[in-house]
């Protein structure tokens, strides 16, 4: 029976606690013979990745705690393990332990503790490494392919990337010397190399600062010496309005890769000895890659039999096989709608990690040969009744100038609960990270969280999101601050205007870039009532001078302007200048080893707001970075925003810590 209760103020059987053990995702599908290994989150263990294996009999074990599958590369890290099968039988895995960032060497059936294979560096940030590539033939016991991140100084942007060579045999587990540097170093960013099918050459991806990954790349390729060396390395494709974000060769040898040149990430393919254009594979408004933000993502995959596996859409992701020679892509059937950028062929089969509304994260296993798709790892299970997870709505909004703004709608929703006749629900505006990234749809009980007690959640995908072709992308241009603050308040305001949901309780939350756009909106407009704002970017002058790592150092020449140029500019859309305009309750959440967003930066937006009697709460957690992820940190995180919004909208509950708001 559903009987009527004021929004928020609806019982629901998830907690945070509940929220915070279903965070996170499954990573970096790989196949290793007959066995599939992956990583998966452990919120409960100081959200360590584990580093999963599925045997071919399909029982699954796990690399267990201490060990922390996850690099540090570019801080947002890439893929970290890599596996090979040995002659004499049994999995040989490379793996990067994210405490000491070192190489280590695991045989699984051997019983022995993985053994390290690089040094360790007292310099800056130590020697990292990302994207292992597995080259069994190469030197005595074989070598690993990878990106080599060194600290060259102790600041943030005193590094060196280039692909280096690693022994199997542990000889360059005390000796630097032993590492071959096989890129000259000419590109400040690289990823892993793809070797061709006949050992002869490797190709790579490469950028440069001011550049991003998404904005434009190049697709290095070189020789391959019979001394395992890279000789004569010469730009293939892609440039500095170009993104190719990845690289594969097929069975034929050709080089197959995504890029944006035609305003989406299409598919195409090259002959690299015919000397003639790319060929496009399949030309079509939809995105069949995404941006680069960790070293080594996948978007597509070769199979033996010349099909190519690949995610696809736009807004959402399917995945389907492409025929390269006809162009006909073939989607699969099934209950997902949202596939992550990882992907493993072992024959016919295809291996991802999808999603839906309704179903968390899962590896889903794919036969070509009969279509029939299964799930083979990290299963989906209801922790509660389903019955309490919110219905979203894909809809598109108009923006400024008659701009479209794409957003998720998430409306309370209750399986015993309705809200009283004439009152409208609040609402929290999400605004995703990045900026240049998306906000998937797919079931997180953050959002039910809040829906099931009867607050709303909109999600904004707002100028300069991905998953809409470059364009759409490049709104963002020189413009952060402006459009992404303007086309969340358009979704907020639609929303109030049609009846959806109370204009006079409206909220704003968001973390990392999406802490930006809430805290310029707070110090900007006139629409919500508080906000949440999650490891920010709040001084663009701080952060675009020595306040942040080396990967995004120089993002705000394009997402503001050039520095030097447009200096001004710089202060005047920063919130920490407008503290003047703050009028509104907020919640500042941080981790304290935060490297890509430091405390600094909140900190001295404190130091502004002090004595203006704004209530607010500061909370900072030891050993988080750049994205919570403890399971402690999660459920205080989590209680302490909806408190914000009881207080804030007069919403009267008892089963909530209350947070306390200074002034």
């Amino acid at each position: 029976m559903v009987s009527t209760g004021a929004h928020g103020t609806w019982p629901s059987p998830i907690d945070a606690a509940l929220a915070a053990s279903h965070d996170g995702r499954p990573e970096y599908v790989g196949a290793v013979g007959e066995e599939l290994w992956w990583t998966e989150p452990r919120p409960a263990e100081s959200g360590r990745r584990a580093l999963v294996r599925r045997r071919a009999d399909g029982t699954t074990t796990e690399l267990p705690a201490p060990w922390n599958a996850r690099s540090r590369v570019i801080e947002y890290g890439g893929r970290p393990w890599a596996g090979t099968e040995r002659a004499e039988g049994g999995p040989l895995i490379v793996f990067v332990h994210f405490d000491d960032q070192r190489l280590y060497a695991y045989e699984p059936d051997s019983g022995a503790a993985p053994r390290p294979l690089t040094p360790v560096s007292a310099t800056g940030g130590g020697l990292r490494w990302a994207d292992p590539r597995p080259q069994p033939e190469r030197g005595a016991a074989g070598e690993i392919w990878c990106v080599l991140e060194e600290f060259t100084g102790e600041g943030p942007t005193e590094l060196r990337r280039v692909i280096a060579a690693v022994p199997l045999d542990g000889s360059a587990a005390d000796d630097r010397t032993a590492v071959r540097e096989l890129s000259a170093g000419q590109h400040r960013f690289v990823t892993g190399p793809e070797v061709s099918p006949d050992g002869r050459r490797a190709a790579w991806i490469a950028w440069d600062h001011p550049r991003m990954p998404w904005d434009g790349t190049e697709v290095m390729l070189a020789g391959i010496g019979e001394d395992g060396t890279f000789h004569d390395a010469r730009p293939l494709v892609g440039g500095p309005e170009e993104s190719v974000p990845q690289i594969r060769w097929d069975a034929a040898g050709r080089l197959l890769f995504a890029s944006d040149r035609d305003g989406w990430w299409n598919l195409y393919r090259l002959d690299v000895d015919g000397g003639g254009e790319a060929a496009g594979l399949c030309a079509r408004e939809e995105e069949f890659a995404g941006p680069l933000w960790k070293i080594g993502l996948t978007w597509f995959q070769p199979l033996d039999n010349g099909l190519i596996a690949t995610v696809h859409g736009k807004g959402s992701t399917t995945l389907g096989v492409l025929d390269p020679e006809t162009g006909r892509l073939a989607d699969i059937a099934g209950p997902w709608t949202e596939w992550a950028e990882t992907l493993a062929v072992r024959g016919s089969r295809v291996v991802g990690v999808a999603a839906s509304p309704h179903r968390a994260y899962e590896i889903v296993e794919l036969d070509t040969a009969t279509g029939h798709t299964r799930v083979i790892g990290a299963p989906h299970e209801d922790a509660v009744d389903p019955a309490y997870y919110p219905r979203p709505v894909v809809r598109t909004f108009t923006g400024p100038g008659g701009r479209e703004i794409h957003a998720q709608i998430y409306a309370p929703h209750h399986p015993e609960r309705t809200g009283p006749d004439g009152e409208l629900p609040p609402y929290v505006i999400w605004a995703h990270g990045g900026p240049t990234g998306h906000a998937a749809l797919v079931l997180d009980l953050e959002i039910a969280y809040f829906t099931s007690r009867g607050i709303g959640v909109a999600e904004v995908n707002y100028g300069g999101s991905t998953g809409y072709g470059r364009a759409y992308r490049n709104r963002l241009r020189e413009q952060w601050g402006v459009v992404d603050v303007e086309d969340c308040a358009a979704v907020a305001r639609a929303l109030a205007d049609e009846g959806t949901a109370d204009p006079a309780r409206l909220a704003v939350r968001g973390g990392s870039a999406g802490g930006w756009t809430a805290a310029a909106s707070l110090t900007g407009t006139d629409v919500y009532a508080c906000g949440t704002i999650i490891y920010p970017i709040l001084d663009l002058t701080g952060w675009g001078t020595d306040e942040t790592h080396d990967f995004e150092s120089q993002y705000l020449e394009s997402l503001v302007g050039p520095l030097a140029e447009v200096p001004d500019r710089y202060r005047e859309r920063s919130p920490i200048t407008r503290t003047d305009r703050l009028a509104t309750p907020f919640l500042l959440l941080q981790g304290e080893d935060d490297p890509i967003c430091p405390p600094v930066q909140c900190e001295r937006f404190l130091a502004a707001v002090e004595g203006r009697g704004i209530p607010h709460a500061y909370l900072t957690y030891p050993g988080e970075g750049h994205g919570f992820r403890r399971a402690e940190t999660m459920i205080s995180a989590l209680e302490s925003e909806l408190s914000l919004y009881l207080q804030t909208f007069g919403i009267d509950r008892d089963d909530v810590p209350r947070l306390e708001l200074r002034k």
